[in-house]
């Protein structure tokens, strides 16, 4: 057993009692990561995990580690700090809603690169979202393209091949290097910018990215309930009146309502499209690579349209 002295004990317990600070800890003692991925777990802008994480640092629990042109945190190798982050981290519930979807997105977002692939790489599961595309609308005529997250690099291309324009937001400075380098080797063109926050769907971001898009890709939004209804809102601000608005999203992240499942999965996709003033087209779950997605895509509704006034002041 390791003692400490107590003004030490408190300076870390003050240091790791704090919740993002808390499930940074638990990410870091699974291994090194960077404030990128991190932030794209905790669904946090970078500045801000960065706080959290120089915090943590100071107090000796966390240490930085240089690995190429990327710095990455870890549980520091202190014998007393590690078996303290060890305690303390044996006593939370590793079944925990948010502990469980926080592994998820930093596996997703940490994934290990191998030569001549990119963050993002190409998978069954990609080619599979990239064929209900094709299936659902082949015929589609070029126009303006914005994929909101690059997730799966296959849905970026056929975005991108079948547009004269194409923009997308990455959710992070890896993910934008990714993306860019992706569309290099396979010699088609994006404009790729990083998004101001892990959201990638900002109102911000989609005025930086332009107006009236023809088809809109959101590929794994970082959001989930009340967030993704705003995503949802802002791709119906920018979709052109015969646009198409196409969602991938885990069944995982809708399926999370603290921990219980509350409505079935296709039910809350499609009452979130009508929220936003989106009527579903078509709704399919889609499984490969043992990820299990829902696809979906929609259209203004018609609702939204302008409507004509007549003589008397009244609508038809």
């Amino acid at each position: 057993m390791i003692c400490v002295p107590v003004p030490l004990l408190v300076r870390w317990l003050r240091a790791a009692g704090e919740s993002s600070r808390l499930r940074l800890l638990t990410l870091c003692a699974e291994g090194a990561l960077s404030v990128s991925d991190l932030a794209q777990a905790l669904k946090q802008s970078e500045p801000r995990v960065s706080r959290h994480l120089k915090i943590l640092c100071e107090a000796g629990l966390t240490e930085r580690l240089r690995q190429g042109q990327w710095v990455h945190y870890r549980v520091a190798d202190d014998a007393a700090a590690a078996s303290f982050v060890r305690g303390l981290l044996a006593q939370a519930d590793r079944r925990d809603p948010q502990l469980t979807l926080d592994r998820i997105a930093v596996r997703a977002a940490a994934a290990p690169e191998t030569p001549g692939t990119s963050h993002g790489a190409e998978s069954r599961l990609g080619r599979a979202l990239a064929g209900f595309v094709t299936a659902a609308d082949p015929g589609a005529a070029p126009g303006t393209a914005l994929v909101v997250g690059v997730t799966h690099p296959e849905l970026l291309e056929s975005a991108a091949r079948g547009s004269r324009h194409c923009v997308a937001l990455a959710s992070s400075r890896r993910a934008a290097q990714g993306a860019r380098a992706f569309a290099e080797r396979r010699g088609f063109s994006c404009r790729v910018i990083k998004a101001s926050s892990p959201e990638a769907a900002s109102a911000s971001d989609l005025a930086r990215a332009g107006s009236s898009f023809d088809v809109i890709v959101l590929d794994h939004p970082a959001a989930s309930g009340a967030a993704l209804a705003q995503v949802l809102a802002h791709a119906r601000r920018v979709v052109a009146p015969a646009g198409r608005v196409w969602i991938f999203e885990p069944y995982d992240s809708l399926e999370s309502g603290r921990g219980r499942i509350v409505e079935h999965p296709l039910a809350r996709l499609r009452r979130l499209l009508g929220a936003a003033g989106l009527v579903c087209e078509r709704l399919s779950p889609v499984e490969a690579d043992g990820e299990h997605v829902l696809a979906a895509v929609a259209r203004a509704a018609a609702a939204d349209a302008p409507q004509s006034i007549n003589a008397a002041g009244m609508r038809p």
